[in-house]
């Protein structure tokens, strides 16, 4: 992480001091900015796209990935946001230990991806997105073996 300049820290930021519970900090939180009702709509699309894909494995592979891949990004999402909250925020949210980006975007995120791996183990026999997982890359490999076994072959010829 970035370092951190004390002057840097904005005085509306949201005091430690009066957070005292899970439940205190979701009620500091201004729920009315746009950002956050932005957010919201986008993890109810996200809810929406798990259960929608669940027909559809391939795309829900991709949508798992998606949704690790930004649960991964969040630190550097964090930074980014904490530098400049201003031109989003009415405060400043983004703290160094990432509490606000872990319960508001995270959270979320990691919910979802445990809906496709319990409800893809329930609906179907345990293992199998799993095995459909490592047969999809298996199958991958070998179209690209195939692929590179006929441009040797070409050249050969050639």
């Amino acid at each position: 992480m970035a370092k951190q300049n004390i002057s840097s820290i904005p005085i509306d930021s949201i005091s430690n001091m009066r957070i005292t519970s899970l439940w205190t900090f979701l009620l500091s939180v201004d729920w009315s900015e746009s950002w956050l009702i932005g957010l919201q709509f986008f993890h109810v699309l996200c809810f929406a796209t798990t259960l929608l894909t669940f027909r559809f494995y391939r795309l829900q592979v991709c949508h798992f990935l998606v949704l690790v891949g930004l649960v991964y990004s969040a630190e550097y999402l964090n930074e980014f946001a904490a530098m400049h909250w201003r031109s989003f925020s009415k405060y400043q949210y983004f703290d160094s230990n990432g509490m606000f980006i872990s319960l508001i975007f995270s959270a979320p995120l990691l919910i979802n991806t445990m809906v496709i791996v319990e409800f893809s183990t329930i609906f179907v026999l345990k293992g199998v997105w799993v095995y459909k997982t490592f047969a999809t890359m298996t199958e991958l490999k070998t179209l690209q073996l195939k692929r590179k076994a006929a441009r040797e072959n070409r050249k050969k010829k050639e």
